[in-house]
């Protein structure tokens, strides 16, 4: 490095030490709600920032402030970590819970070890499209616990990404010492289960930092995939500053306040001729300064207004114009063969578009339903994941990041469970937080019948119909099907896209040969009629129909195809003109979906109705394994008497 790098990169590491010094005054004043400091460990994000080139990929951490000095406006940053009405979340989320794609930076959630398996996702696109981009993760070495971690490297392995994962080991998860955290000797030799190299670096040594990020990237852009580098430091404050550092020993936070990066870095620079401790003292008074009036000056920018409207119209990114629906027309299909037309149309439309998960390849999925496209459009396309569905549905949202539409699939919707963090709380949030667009598809074949007992036949749609974000697609035919997963495709917002598996070889239907699309969020009249209306979707809608026929009663069936958002204004019509309603889902009465759908039709449609609204659903059992208690766990069998019971009363 020349002497003007070494001065720039002393500036670059007491930049974030002025940042963190005016912040944690705001705080004692209360002008500042909280504060996580990365004081004493700014040679970690600093040394790692200065390995990369300005389009490189970061996830950075709430410790790792010399990150995003490096990348994001200054100035926007302090109207940020401020909560002001500018900052990048427009004062919906605090201090470096955002993204700023256009720096090439994916900031943080609550959940730590979260953005790891995104970070995969944005490696995986530069792969892809051929960029040597790396992309470089955080994480501290509390967070080296969680399965998310563990899965992200092991996926990064697998698929040789070029991701460099750093354990930024400042001694202390909140409380929890070392010992009670990991045995292993170094959080770097775990790098050897994972079959990539590890390295152990002195932290708080800025150019030993440095050097070591210099060969992992070197190796990341040269395709020799990943490494793992831990970073030895120690965290000198509260893990937030009201928690306070009682329980943490004053020899050692003595020992470690000797070996701070700043003044170790001055202290060589001085001893090298390249600046003396007076320059070095007045480049950090230059930068107090500097801080303190833009700090002060955004100070001043307005707090965040808003209404009601306002919030629920930044949930979802915009859809692109809703297509025309063509008739329902074409040749017969089973519903299994519509999705996998859907599929094929999506890759063959769009080159950025993939699909992922396990045995999706040569074998095809569990259910053939991804069967024969892996010879048609390739491996890197239609590509099998190991058993890591949080960390496929985190690849899925880095993916999305990077200008790729991916599409998940769930071998059963039961397993959606170990991915439920990345899918509420990353996906679904993402767009409302810090406005980035997340067309990511997760395909998730659900429902009973087949006697799969309590784990491969759930209906999981009530757990994520109250996830604000997330849009969420059960469609009951082979005509919606296959033009709702095309739409769904083209959504710019987290899908998750429900098939029941009871219809894929079930339910034929025409099916047009062309692509088209449905649009989300209507529901279509199954059968028109007078008497009552059922008010249903996927498999519920044959049910319904079967059951009118069955009972000769004039039902009208509503399928709403779209869970959320859902079709009220369709169902409102429709109780309406009949004056009785039923809720039918497959899925246990307590707690699912339609009691959504009932209490909006009491409030709604009150005056109208001529009996109370009438819910069928499953017992409030797991779904059991032997036939005849299946059969009796299912809504089929209280259906007839439900629907009886409301035109009599």
């Amino acid at each position: 490095m020349t002497v003007d790098d070494l001065r720039a990169l002393h500036g670059a590491l007491c930049l974030p030490r002025a940042i963190e010094e005016r912040m944690l005054l705001l705080l004692r004043q209360g002008r500042l709600s909280k504060w996580f400091s990365g004081i004493g460990q700014e040679a970690v994000s600093v040394g790692v920032s200065s390995a990369l080139r300005p389009d490189d990929w970061v996830l950075p951490m709430h410790r790792n402030v010399g990150v995003f000095t490096a990348r994001v406006d200054l100035d926007r940053l302090y109207r940020q970590l401020l909560g002001r009405a500018d900052g990048f979340t427009a004062g919906r989320d605090r201090s470096f819970h955002f993204g700023d794609p256009a720096h090439h930076v994916v900031g943080m959630i609550s959940h730590l070890g979260a953005m790891l398996p995104v970070a995969c996702g944005l490696a995986l696109a530069d792969q892809l499209a051929g960029h040597d981009r790396v992309t470089v993760p955080f994480v501290g070495d509390g967070a080296t616990s969680e399965g998310d971690v563990h899965e992200a490297m092991n996926l990064a392995a697998v698929w040789r990404l070029p991701v460099i994962f750093v354990i930024e080991n400042n001694q202390w998860g909140l409380s929890t010492p070392p010992h009670e955290q990991y045995v292993c000797a170094r959080l770097s030799d775990r790098a050897l289960g994972y079959g990539m190299p590890g390295e152990q670096v002195d932290g708080n040594d800025v150019l030993a930092v440095r050097a070591t990020m210099a060969t992992a990237v070197a190796r990341a852009r040269a395709g020799d995939g990943p490494s793992l580098i831990e970073c030895l430091t120690y965290r000198m404050r509260g893990h937030e500053e009201a928690s306070g550092v009682a329980y943490v020993p004053a020899q050692d936070l003595s020992a470690w306040a000797d070996r701070d990066p700043v003044a170790r870095f001055e202290a060589r620079l001085a001893a090298d001729g390249v600046l003396s401790p007076a320059e070095a003292a007045g480049v950090r008074a230059e930068l107090a300064n500097a801080v303190r009036a833009r700090v002060d000056l955004a100070m001043t920018a307005p707090a965040p207004e808003s209404d009601a409207e306002a919030e629920l119209g930044a949930v979802y990114a915009v859809a692109p114009a809703e297509a025309v629906e063509p008739p329902v027309s074409g040749p017969e299909r089973r519903y299994v063969d519509a999705v996998a037309e859907g599929l094929a149309q999506a890759l063959a439309e769009d080159d950025r578009t993939l699909i992922m998960g396990q045995d999706v390849a040569e074998y095809g999925g569990v259910f053939k339903v991804t069967e024969g496209l892996v010879e048609r459009f390739g491996r890197a396309r239609v590509r099998n994941t190991p058993i890591v569905e949080s960390a496929a549905l985190g690849a899925a949202m880095g993916l999305a990041l990077n200008g790729w539409r991916p599409v998940v699939e769930m071998q059963f919707a039961d397993f959606i469970t170990c991915g439920f963090n990345q899918i509420v709380n990353n996906l679904a949030k993402t767009h409302y937080r810090w406005g980035a667009a997340l067309p990511v598809v997760i395909r998730a074949p659900q429902g009973a019948g087949s006697g799969a007992g309590p784990y491969h036949s759930q209906s999981v749609e009530a757990w994520f119909t109250h996830v604000a974000g997330l849009k969420v697609v059960a469609p009951a035919s082979p005509f919606d099907a296959k033009g709702l997963l095309l739409a769904a495709i083209d959504d710019p917002n987290p899908v998750l896209f429900l098939e029941h598996k009871g219809l894929y070889r079930s339910v034929r239907g025409p099916v047009p040969e062309a692509a088209y699309r449905v649009p989300l969020g209507r529901a279509r009249i199954a059968r028109a009629g007078v008497e009552a209306t059922v008010v249903t979707w996927g498999a519920g809608v044959g049910q319904a129909v079967d059951a009118a026929g069955r009972l000769s009663l004039d039902l009208e069936v509503i399928d709403l195809r779209t869970l959320l958002p859902w079709d009220q204004a369709a169902v409102r019509a429709s109780v309406r003109r009949t004056g009785r309603a039923l809720v039918l889902h497959e899925a246990p009465l307590t707690g699912g979906f339609g009691g959504e759908i009932a209490a909006t039709i009491s409030a709604d449609c009150f005056e109208w109705l001529d009996a109370p609204v009438g819910r069928v659903g499953a017992l409030d059992t797991p779904v059991p394994f032997a036939k005849a208690l299946e059969a009796l766990h299912l809504p089929g069998a209280r259906l007839d008497a439900a629907l009886r019971a409301l035109v009599a009363y």
